[in-house]
């Protein structure tokens, strides 16, 4: 892509081999940069690759560190934590060092403490990479603004992903909602499930469309990887509160339902609603076209193509 907002800019993605890495390195080249892999693992064909892993660096990597205007660290957490401190003081003054974890206050920190003179970025795009970025919300926490880290968010925005800025911890206590209490949710009516001694065999005759897409959330997490579900779950600081907060929840239902009145029941009802706000009516409507596809018969007809 001719003109785009990186043309000219040189880049490095650390971990380009991977799925989160693929998408970077896809996202640059789209944007005009030239992209650089450095990965453990080697890339697709024709992507330019080093072999090397960040943690330890030798002089070809070095070298490249030493020309390049963006570097994205698309690897894990403890990989990405351990390779800021020792890719910052390579960088040129002004460079971009940006990252793609889940979890924000730590690596913030990390580039705060080690990149005083460099462009930061954390970025986090809220979607499985094959999915793409068009229509689908990317977080980002601007570490240290300039022109570089602009480019970088014009890049993802032309791609159709929706930008939203916001600080590390607020990040991270919103992320604990959207990630690790939902699919803390979902895994827990799965261990409720088996708890109970059925499965989905056992309720498909009789499943209506609420069960239906809860028996689809689970199949989609139950059947991810672990190291990425137990990266939500266990790494996130607010996630431990969060989960707390299901169990609690669950808890004043059972109360109002085994011990209260039908008054009760409605006032949980209503705490529960009004945490939808002034958009209800269209979460409503998105619940109607989900339980549509959900009808029996496409259901029936979705086992028997498999």
């Amino acid at each position: 892509m001719s003109g785009g907002p990186l043309q000219g800019m040189r880049g490095i993605v650390a971990g380009g081999a991977g799925a989160v890495g693929g998408l970077m390195v896809d996202l640059l080249r789209g944007a005009g940069a030239d992209v650089l892999v450095v990965d453990v693992a080697e890339p697709p064909a024709g992507i330019p690759y080093v072999g090397g892993d960040l943690r330890a660096l030798d002089a070809r990597v070095i070298a490249e560190l030493r020309r390049a205007d963006i570097v994205v660290l698309a690897v894990p957490e403890r990989v990405a934590l351990a390779a800021v401190p020792a890719v910052a003081p390579q960088l040129p003054p002004g460079a971009l060092l940006a990252d793609m974890l889940s979890v924000k206050t730590g690596i913030v920190a990390a580039l705060a403490d080690h990149a005083a003179n460099l462009e930061a970025l954390s970025l986090n795009p809220m979607f499985a990479p094959a999915l793409g970025f068009d229509g689908r919300p990317v977080a980002a926490v601007v570490v240290r603004d300039g022109s570089r880290a602009r480019a970088l968010l014009r890049a993802v925005a032309d791609r159709g992903a929706l930008v939203a800025e916001l600080g590390a911890d607020e990040h991270d206590r919103i992320v604990a909602v959207t990630q690790a209490l939902t699919h803390a949710t979902v895994l827990a009516f799965g261990l409720a499930m088996d708890e109970l001694g059925v499965g989905a065999d056992d309720t498909r005759a009789l499943a209506t469309p609420p069960h239906l897409t809860l028996l689809a959330l689970l199949a989609r997490i139950a059947s991810g990887q672990p190291e990425t579900y137990w990266d939500v779950q266990a790494a996130n600081p607010h996630a431990r509160r969060a989960r707390a907060a299901l169990a609690g929840g669950l808890a004043t239902l059972s109360g109002a339902a085994a011990e209260g009145c039908g008054a009760d029941f409605a006032a949980v009802l209503e705490r529960a609603h009004r945490r939808l706000g002034a958009d209800c009516g269209a979460y409503t409507r998105m619940c109607e076209e989900l339980f549509a596809a959900a009808r029996p018969r496409s259901t029936i007809e979705l086992f028997r193509s498999a």
